[in-house]
């Protein structure tokens, strides 16, 4: 019932109030995001939601416009990266940047809590998954989860996908109250959130 009924309404509710007392927050947000950089206030990118379906995420944008954006193997950004903004900077530490999947999650595209939603071609298309690693998708994508919590970032998926089945295979209300709660806890917490150079 949890599952397929009160954590989807749950969900609703919370980022519809979530977004009503955050609203003053994404105004500020915004005005800085323009007066730092030239170019729109969030980053649009399409995902990989539940059973492999396409979706466009949305974030605050940390970087400056007409930069590479394709995923590749090794390109976690570094602390010093040139492509991110002064602001950028500040909201990815403070994972502000993530605020607006509160959209998202209004539109029934995300949760709170689930494995976070990789791009549509890595580490892999959708249909180069294996059956195991597939059940990460049998759940809505989250704005955090189980390995956000463990580790901040995981920079192998050989280990954020095996992290992700095992939520799956888990999750209940308690165990998702204990995911968002540990969540806000590591909200402000910088470490690990970079490549190391």
């Amino acid at each position: 019932m949890y599952k397929t009924f009160f954590k989807p309404i749950m969900d609703w509710i919370a980022a519809l109030l979530a977004l009503i007392v955050l609203f003053p927050l994404f105004l500020i947000v915004s005005v800085f995001i323009k007066i730092d950089s030239s170019g729109p206030v969030f980053f649009i990118q399409e995902r990989l939601g539940k059973n492999g379906s396409v979706f466009k995420v949305i974030k605050f944008r940390s970087m400056a416009v007409n930069q590479p954006t394709k995923v590749r193997q090794g390109s976690k950004l570094y602390e010093n990266d040139p492509r991110i903004t002064r602001v950028g900077r500040f909201i990815r530490k403070t994972s502000i940047d993530e605020l607006p999947q509160l959209i998202n999650i209004l539109k029934g595209e995300m949760s709170f809590i689930g494995p976070r939603p990789p791009v549509t071609y890595f580490p892999k298309k959708y249909d180069e998954y294996s059956s195991i690693e597939k059940q990460r998708f049998q759940v809505k994508p989250g704005i955090s989860g189980l390995a956000q919590v463990r580790c901040r970032e995981i920079h192998d998926w050989d280990i954020n996908i095996p992290i992700d089945v095992e939520y799956v295979k888990n999750y209940s209300f308690i165990y998702d109250l204990n995911l968002f709660l540990s969540s806000l806890f590591f909200f402000f917490k910088t470490d690990n959130i970079y490549r190391k150079e």
